[in-house]
């Protein structure tokens, strides 16, 4: 058995969804097909949930509408499906808008973005069942189960494996189709993994359920040593094992979700990082292995960061109580920390700039002195050579950095890259 995972990127018009078709209808093996929201979607649910939550219903019907009709046009240029697939869902949907919401934004944001996931595989199952494939779709939510920690919840796994086996041994079909990203808790009440938690959703999947491998299909011929928005020199990388993998995601790689590689590394199973543009070339594996030679240089770019910088109000030093603290804040405020520096009266950060850092900035400020800086860009080079921090930092202000023996950081004041 094998997993796929296709993201928004793949199915985001008719022309992505025959496609995708076609990647699966190559595979002779049983086949578990996990699946996004179409194209852009999950951007336009969180906006509903905004409207949602303030109470702007022109604002939410206008977004609801235009969520509908994005749907129904997909739908239109797939002559084999018909809108009545999606109706019950819609009308779900439209009754939950219509209702009152809680004082508990995370909560209701589980309640709602989902509805994207549903949608999508409602209609790629509609489409594969009339294109002859013998499928069956699954929802998720009744076998993925987790706490009710919203919006990034965390998996039963006991509870998990027994629902996933029970209900892979009870079907004769070939191929299923099941949501990313979704699942719930014992109660029913829908969660969430975390922003881009499919490649987790086909991860958990795959280690449940033993798989040969778990492939990903994405709109670039692999893993690639950087982004090629901003670094147009990338090229593709053909193996990474677990480790190094791992830590290419822990730096911030947006190519695999953080969760996804632990999963598979626990089991053995290999991860396959594929183009459904060129879905015949063999883009990139991550498997156990050995790395053999060197690896080109990896640079990894995360944008919109904030360089925060603590020191105790008094004459004491940042030692393991004060630490103790300054964690307590950032996990309490749901805070990532991207890079971290400590030294007998300071303590640096790096993290992501938006509305929790904010509230752990200011919680802190009432027991540190707190100076941080903003619009900043951390550049992570893994496997650098001389040349290669000579590229990234040239014309830059380079405003704090952290260098050991394979990876050198760079936070810089972000400004435009010329290479």
């Amino acid at each position: 058995m094998r997993v796929f995972k296709f993201g928004g990127a793949s199915v985001k018009d008719a022309a992505g969804v025959r496609n995708l078709a076609e990647i699966v209808k190559g595979c002779n093996d049983e086949l578990f097909v996990v699946v996004s929201a179409m194209g852009k979607t999950t951007n336009a649910m969180e906006a509903i949930v905004e409207a949602y939550m303030k109470g702007d219903k022109p604002k939410l019907e206008e977004r609801y509408e235009a969520l509908k009709n994005y749907h129904v046009q997909i739908i239109d240029g797939l002559t084999e499906v018909g809108t009545s697939c999606i109706e019950t869902l819609l009308q779900q949907l439209k009754a939950k808008l219509e209702s009152e919401p809680s004082l508990n934004y995370d909560f209701e944001y589980d309640q709602i973005v989902p509805y994207g996931e549903l949608l999508s595989t409602t209609i790629i199952n509609a489409y594969l069942a009339a294109d002859g494939l013998n499928t069956e779709w699954l929802d998720i939510r009744r076998y993925i189960r987790t706490d009710d920690t919203y919006r990034s919840a965390n998996v039963n796994w006991e509870l998990t494996s027994r629902l996933m086996k029970e209900a892979y041994v009870a079907s004769e079909k070939r191929v299923f189709i099941t949501q990313g990203f979704i699942a719930s808790t014992e109660n029913n009440l829908t969660t969430t993994l975390g922003r881009e938690g499919s490649d987790y959703t086909g991860a958990i999947i795959a280690h449940v359920l033993d798989a040969d491998y778990l492939a990903i299909w994405k709109d670039v011929p692999g893993v690639l040593n950087a982004d090629p928005r901003w670094y147009p020199k990338a090229s593709k990388i053909d193996e990474l094992s677990y480790w190094e993998a791992i830590e290419l995601t822990y730096y911030g790689a947006q190519v695999i979700h953080p969760k996804t590689l632990k999963p598979l590394q626990n089991k053995q199973i290999p991860l396959l990082v594929k183009s459904f543009v060129e879905p015949h070339n063999e883009g990139t594996v991550i498997k156990t292995s050995e790395q053999s030679g060197e690896l080109l240089p990896i640079y990894v770019l995360k944008c919109n960061q904030v360089l925060i910088s603590m020191s105790p109000k008094d004459f004491s030093f940042i030692i393991e109580e004060s630490l103790s603290d300054i964690f307590h804040i950032f996990s309490k405020h749901r805070v990532s920390l991207n890079m971290m520096q400590t030294s007998a009266l300071n303590f640096s950060v790096c993290a992501d700039d938006n509305k929790y850092v904010k509230a752990a900035i200011e919680e802190l400020q009432k027991q540190f002195d707190v100076r941080y800086n903003e619009n900043m860009e951390l550049v992570t080079i893994r496997h650098y050579t001389d040349a290669a921090i000579d590229e990234v930092i040239a014309g830059k202000e380079v405003v704090d950095s952290q260098v050991s023996r394979k990876t050198a950081r760079y936070v810089l004041k972000a400004s435009e890259w010329q290479f």
